[in-house]
C-alpha cells in the first residue's frame, strides 16, 4: 500500500476500495503511517466526503482495531451527540435494562462546557467507572446495565484518530463523525443502537438540516453492520431539564428515576416535562425495536417503571456494583445559591442553551483541557422554563460554585443575558424534531 495514491485519490474526489480503507486504518493503529499523512487524509474526507460504502468500510476497520465484545439475550444502548443539562442516559439505559434488555453502555468525559456522562457518574462518592472489561462484562451480566468509561481495547484507531482530528480542524466531518461514533458503539455488541441527534444552538449539529443528514447516517451505518437501529432528532436550543452541572444532572435524574424523590426527600423542583418525556420516547424505542413489540406497548411498559421503581431499582444496584454510595450523594452539602432574578416581569421566550453552558463552565462544571480537575458541586439551577410567565425579583436560576465564588457575578450576568422576558407568550417549544427509521 502506498499511501500517498491513496491520498491522492482521495483529494480528487475519487473512492477508496474497502480494502484500501482497511489497510490504511491497520497500518495507522500499528505506527506505520505517520500522523501528517493521516491529517492528510482527514482534511481530503473533510473536504471531498466519503461514498456509504467508503463509511462503512471506514468504520468497520476501526471497529476491529481493537476487542469486539457480544452478549447473550437481547441488548442495546443509546448515544447522544451531546446538549446541555443532557442526563438522559443515567434514566434511559437504567430504564431500558428494566424492560428486559442487557444494556452495555461506554460513555466518555467531557471537554468543553460542560461535563460527560462519566463526569457525571463520578460525582456519586466512590463510582468507578473505570472498569476493566472483565468486570464491565459482570456489572451488565449481574444488573443488566453498565455505564463505564471507553477503554483503551474498544476502538483504539479511533481514539488515535480523534485526537487528531482534534488538532487539525477535521472534526466536522459526517463520514469520520460516524465512524468514530459507530466504531465504539458496534464494538460494544449491543444489538440495537438508538441515537439522539441534538439540534440547536447548545449542540454540535447547529442547523435541523446537519442534523438529519448526521442521523440518516448514522442509522443506515449501523443498519449495515447488521443491527437495528433508529434516530432521533431533538431540539437543544434551550438546557434539557433544569440542571446543569454535574452532581447537580445526577440529582435531578434520579428525581425523575424515583418519582420526584431523592431519598426520603423531595426535590427542590418539579419533574423535567422535557427530560421525563425524551426519557421514555427513546428508551421505548430501544426496547420495541430488541423485542419486536410495538412502540406504543414499549412506551407504556417505560412509564410504568418509571413509576413503579423498577428503573430506580436498576440504576441503584448499578451504582452499588461500581461501588457508588448514594446515600452519601444524597446527603452531601449543596452549599450557598447565589439567586438571579427578573428584572422585570413577562413571559420566558428563550433560554439559550449555549449561554447557560458557558455560565456553568465559569463556575467549575466543564474543562478545557482533558486533565482539568472539574467542580462536581458546580453549575445552575434554573427555576423557570419556556413560557412561564415572571414578575420582577422573581428567581430565574439559581447558581453553584464552591470553588470559584469570585466568578459568580460573571456567570449570573451570562445567566441573565441568556434567558430571554417578553410581554407576549412564545408558541410552545417541539422537542422531538424528526424521526429517522
Amino acid at each position: 500500500m502506498i499511501v500517498k495514491l491513496l491520498l491522492d485519490r482521495k483529494r480528487e474526489g475519487g473512492e477508496l476500495a474497502p480494502d484500501e480503507i482497511r489497510a490504511l486504518i491497520d497500518a495507522y493503529t500499528r505506527g506505520d503511517v505517520p500522523d501528517y499523512q493521516m491529517a492528510a487524509f482527514a482534511m481530503a474526507v473533510c473536504c471531498r466526503g466519503m461514498t456509504p460504502a467508503e463509511t462503512h468500510a471506514l468504520t468497520d476497520a476501526m471497529q476491529h482495531s481493537g476487542e469486539c465484545l457480544t452478549w447473550t439475550g437481547p441488548s442495546a444502548d443509546k448515544h447522544s451527540t451531546g446538549g446541555i443539562g443532557d442526563k438522559l442516559s443515567l434514566i434511559i439505559q437504567p430504564l431500558a435494562a428494566s424492560c428486559g434488555i442487557s444494556v452495555p453502555s461506554l460513555a466518555g468525559r467531557g471537554l468543553g462546557l460542560t461535563g460527560g456522562t462519566v463526569d457525571k457518574l463520578e460525582s456519586i462518592p466512590g463510582y468507578n467507572a473505570g472498569l476493566s472489561l472483565d468486570d464491565f462484562r459482570r456489572v451488565v451480566s449481574e444488573c443488566g446495565v453498565s455505564i463505564a468509561a471507553q477503554t483503551a481495547e474498544i476502538a483504539p484507531a479511533d481514539k488515535k484518530l480523534y485526537a487528531l482530528r482534534d488538532v487539525t480542524g477535521t472534526v466536522p466531518s459526517i463520514p469520520l463523525i460516524v465512524g468514530s461514533i459507530l466504531s465504539k458503539k458496534l464494538a460494544e455488541g449491543a444489538g440495537t443502537l438508538v441515537f439522539d441527534v441534538k439540534c440547536g444552538s447548545g449542540a454540535f449539529m447547529k442547523t435541523r438540516a446537519e442534523a438529519c443528514a448526521l442521523a440518516r447516517a448514522l442509522v443506515d451505518g449501523a443498519r449495515a453492520a447488521g443491527r437495528r437501529a433508529a434516530a432521533l432528532v431533538t431540539a437543544m436550543d434551550e438546557p434539557l431539564g433544569w440542571t446543569v452541572g454535574n452532581a447537580l444532572e445526577v440529582e435531578e435524574a434520579m428525581g425523575v428515576l424515583g418519582g420526584g424523590a431523592l431519598g426520603d426527600r423531595a426535590l427542590p423542583w418539579p419533574l423535567p416535562y422535557d427530560v421525563v418525556e425524551l426519557s421514555v420516547e427513546l428508551a421505548a424505542r430501544m426496547v420495541a425495536l430488541e423485542k419486536g413489540m410495538g412502540l406504543e406497548a414499549a412506551r407504556t411498559d417505560c412509564r410504568a417503571n418509571l413509576a413503579n421503581g423498577a428503573a430506580w431499582a436498576r440504576f441503584s444496584e448499578m451504582v452499588k456494583l461500581h461501588g457508588g454510595d448514594l446515600e452519601a450523594f444524597a446527603a452531601r452539602p449543596r452549599g450557598e445559591a447565589h439567586v438571579v432574578a427578573a428584572t422585570h416581569a413577562g413571559y420566558v421566550t428563550r433560554v439559550d442553551a449555549e449561554g447557560i453552558a458557558k455560565a456553568a463552565f465559569e463556575l467549575g462544571a466543564g474543562r478545557a483541557k482533558s486533565d482539568d480537575a472539574i467542580d462536581f458541586a458546580a453549575g445552575v439551577v434554573l427555576a423557570v422554563t419556556h413560557g412561564d410567565r415572571v414578575e420582577a425579583g422573581q428567581p430565574l436560576a439559581r447558581l453553584y460554585a464552591p470553588t470559584r465564588p469570585g466568578r459568580l457575578d460573571d456567570a449570573a450576568r451570562l445567566v441573565q443575558e441568556s434567558i430571554a422576558i417578553s410581554p407576549e407568550a412564545p408558541a410552545a417549544k417541539q422537542i422531538i424534531l424528526e424521526v429517522v427509521e
